[in-house]
């Protein structure tokens, strides 16, 4: 262990919840922390039981300012993916009491493998059959959590409710955020009337992971091994995972690949279509566009929630540089789109 205080503190009290959770006395060693995650803690340890070892994560939510929704619904949306076919890392246990090491957390598995953007795009270059492979098997993964029952959904997952559709909800969201902009945007107000004028009307509402996308996959030189970081999972239009990961922050550079920087669309509608989901390209171009205006304001709020002291961070002060990449990408996608509407 490091010896630093507060992962000693960390390691006593995920030792006290495991043992209480499983019922068996259990310790807890080899505490590091993951160099991942700009909002929550992701502590690595071994927790042995009854001298077996396992090797575990903690996901802890610091503090309450940057919790999306309940840690029991985020460890509810990963167990329903494990259920329905999905690479993931089983939940051992999750709590919301923030009393055991200072926020709500959840306990999965240690999975191997590559989860930094650029590490993955540099095992598709040392192997190029690997990027198209990779999204097949996304495409077959979020196939299958979109076809889960919605019953099988935790309690309190969000999403839209009576006389909304999908694209609607996301867009009084979308509404909420641009009147809290720090700096209005010319550019924002353009694609929000574009969005609205041209929303699809299908009214198919699923079980989305929300933040599909390489930096929250673990990939290895067989292709996916885990999909993580399920803190958005949400009730919404199954077409919005499939664009979100084609968002050109999330390429990495490697524009030409417009997949996670890694496959081109072919290769993740094939792996979809294949797996049983219904594909339609405009919808597809429809949530590409909702998706990069939403993550241009939710880098703007990133950099409020610093300004304003809610969330010091220096990650999250920089956020507010990319906002105008944001704004350039929606004028690059509208260009295209607009004569089309």
């Amino acid at each position: 262990m490091s010896g630093a205080p507060e992962l000693e503190t960390t390691g006593d009290g995920l030792a006290r919840f495991l043992t209480g959770a499983t019922g068996r006395a259990t310790t807890v060693s080899d505490l590091r922390m993951a160099s991942a995650g700009a909002r929550r803690r992701n502590v690595l340890f071994t927790a042995t039981t009854a001298g077996e070892r396992r090797e575990l994560v903690a996901t802890i939510i610091p503090t309450a300012d940057v919790q999306i929704q309940p840690v029991s619904v985020e460890a509810g949306a990963i167990r329903l993916g494990a259920e329905v076919g999905m690479p993931v890392a089983a939940v051992v246990a999750d709590t919301d009491d923030p009393s055991w090491v200072g926020g709500p957390f959840f306990v999965s598995t240690l999975v191997d493998g590559e989860s930094v953007p650029r590490q993955i795009l540099r095992l598709v270059e040392a192997d190029p059959a690997l990027g198209p492979t990779l999204a097949h098997q996304c495409g077959a993964a979020l196939a299958r959590l979109h076809a889960a029952p919605l019953d099988r959904a935790p309690a309190g997952m969000e999403g839209p409710g009576d006389g909304h559709t999908p694209a609607s909800f996301a867009l009084e969201a979308l509404r909420e955020q641009m009147d809290e902009l720090l700096q209005p945007s010319a550019t924002f107000e353009l694609a929000y009337r574009w969005l609205r004028d041209t929303a699809p009307g299908d009214d198919r509402v699923v079980v989305v992971h929300g933040d599909f996308r390489n930096g929250n996959l673990m990939v290895g030189p067989d292709g996916l091994r885990a999909v993580f970081d399920w803190e958005g999972s949400r009730l919404g239009a199954p077409m919005s995972d499939l664009a979100w990961m084609s968002v050109r922050m999330w390429r990495f550079r490697n524009d030409h690949l417009p997949v996670g920087g890694f496959a081109v669309v072919d290769d993740l509608r094939s792996g979809y279509e294949e797996a049983g989901g219904t594909w339609d390209d405009a919808t597809y171009h429809w949530w590409k566009v909702l998706g990069t205006f939403r993550w241009g304001l939710g880098l703007a709020g990133q950099a409020r929630q610093h300004l304003d002291g809610e969330f010091p961070s220096i990650v999250m002060a920089a956020s507010g540089r990319r906002v105008a990449e944001m704004e350039h990408d929606v004028l690059m996608l509208l260009r295209g789109a607009w004569g089309r509407s």
